[in-house]
């Protein structure tokens, strides 16, 4: 399954299934107005002749035409392609190299790609068709007509693919489209609801006795990233042995082949069969994805936070919309639960993973913007927003504890860079409204807390009264 997920992916990625479908669908669609122009030919005919002007064209002026249409998109195609590898150059330069994978995914692009390729290939057909002078003569005017009608929904499409490549390299618009593929792969990753089974910070008030004995580790075969991991996989391979499966790399970590991807607590090293199929479990690519892996979402934005920081760059607006998004996905996150890393199917402990925590998406959000944001007040300000919003959105006291601590670090580098009084004394009058929101007990929780035992204590009375 892992490896389906994974060729879906790459097809979706490239620039040529999509286009090749197209193309597909306009040969058939060429057969059959060839075909349907050709059987009952009389009947055709009698009711074109009515429109002379418009198909009484001939098989040369049939030819000529086909011939421009043609000419004419294989061109567009070219030109279509010269854009779009200019605006991969320049997001590529301008932003991140990471991004570009998400310019590849545009259906838009791969469409008007498909579209174009598509005219040209239905005009070849309909033009091989054609017959005249010594031989039997054959013109399909519906076939020919019909290609008119492609022509000019070619130029209206070229018209909206210059509107979108336009639109589609603004800071604004990148940012905001990775952030939403981030969002999806949060809502994927970390439901509202989570289930029955334990969450992230259960172990640390029940901790497991994990088994003694030797781990039986498991090698990696090949080098690369692990984009997924199919845990239903594990799970059947724990309970089918009866032992405990513990990944010893994350999703989004690089593996070295030969080097430890998973352990078995087993006292004999496990066989070949069941090494395969754990190593199957696991989706290992030359690059990361975002659909099993939040913080590769969240690394690009930072490392377009990064590139608008840098000297060379000095774009402090682009690093505040970075900023503000990163906000959205973490608040997002911020009052779900991460499912634990200890799974366990019938009582028992079957699987231990590595996933990522608040406080890991937290760090790799802010921390290297901090660091790069040395006497840039805009910044400091903005990320003490963030974490005054994204602290009124949880009442986990270890969360609220991680987010404190990164106010303290904010306050610390304020006073080493900030050389001006005016802009210590903005950071200043900024600290007491966040310091206050992340108090351990937020005022909206005490709040709800005081409502509920109101209730409580009302429905307690009405009894005792009506008694």
């Amino acid at each position: 399954m892992n490896k389906l997920k994974q060729i879906w992916s790459n097809l979706r990625s490239s620039f040529w299934f999509v286009p090749s479908l197209i193309v597909a669908v306009s040969i058939a669609l060429a057969v059959a107005l060839v075909e349907a122009g050709s059987t009952g030919s009389e009947q055709w005919l009698a009711r074109l002749a009515r429109w002379p002007r418009l198909f009484g064209s001939g098989a040369e002026g049939a030819r000529g035409m086909l011939s421009t249409i043609a000419g004419s998109m294989i061109t567009v195609v070219g030109v279509t392609f010269s854009m779009t590898l200019v605006t991969l150059a320049l997001a590529s330069s301008q932003y991140t190299s990471r991004i570009l994978r998400n310019f590849m995914r545009d259906r838009v692009t791969q469409v008007v790609l498909g579209i174009f390729t598509g005219i040209f290939t239905y005009c070849l057909i309909v033009l091989r068709t054609i017959r005249g002078g010594e031989e039997i003569g054959f013109t399909p005017n519906l076939a020919v007509a019909f290609s008119v009608v492609l022509a000019i929904g070619g130029i209206s499409v070229l018209i909206y693919f210059i509107h979108h490549i336009a639109s589609s390299i603004q800071a604004s618009n990148i940012i905001a489209s990775v952030a939403a593929e981030t969002m999806e792969a949060v809502d994927r990753l970390f439901p509202e609801k989570p289930g029955d089974g334990p969450v992230d910070g259960d172990e640390e008030q029940s901790p497991l006795s994990l088994p003694e004995g030797h781990w039986q580790v498991v090698a990696a075969r090949g080098n690369g990233y692990i984009q997924n991991v199919d845990i239903a996989a594990l799970l059947r391979l724990a309970r089918e042995h009866q032992t405990i499966v513990r990944m010893e790399r994350s999703i989004g970590a690089f593996v070295v082949q030969g080097t430890t991807l998973a352990s078995f607590a087993l006292a004999d090293p496990p066989k070949k069969e069941i090494i395969a199929d754990l190593q199957a479990a696991y989706s290992i690519s030359r690059y990361r994805m975002v659909e099993h892996d939040a913080a590769f979402g969240i690394r690009q934005i930072v490392d377009m936070a990064l590139r608008a920081l840098s000297p060379s760059s000095n774009d402090t607006t682009t690093a505040v919309m970075c900023v503000d998004y990163l906000t959205a996905i973490l608040a997002r996150l911020a009052p779900r639960q991460i499912p634990s890393s200890h799974r366990h199917e019938e009582g028992e402990l079957r699987v231990i993973t590595i996933g990522p925590t608040f406080e890991d998406l937290l760090g790799e959000s802010f921390d290297q913007i901090r660091s790069s944001a040395k006497g840039n007040v805009a910044i400091m300000l903005r990320i003490l927003g963030a974490l005054q919003t994204i602290g009124g959105l949880t009442a986990n006291p270890g969360r609220r504890r991680v987010l404190r601590d990164h106010v303290l670090w904010i306050t610390e580098m304020a006073e080493r860079t900030l050389e001006s009084a005016h802009d210590r004394a903005r950071i200043e009058t900024r600290l007491a409204p966040v310091r206050e929101a992340l108090e351990d007990e937020p005022a909206w929780c005490a709040e709800e807390e005081k409502q509920t035992k109101n209730r409580s204590a009302g429905a307690l009375d009405g009894p005792r009264t009506a008694g």
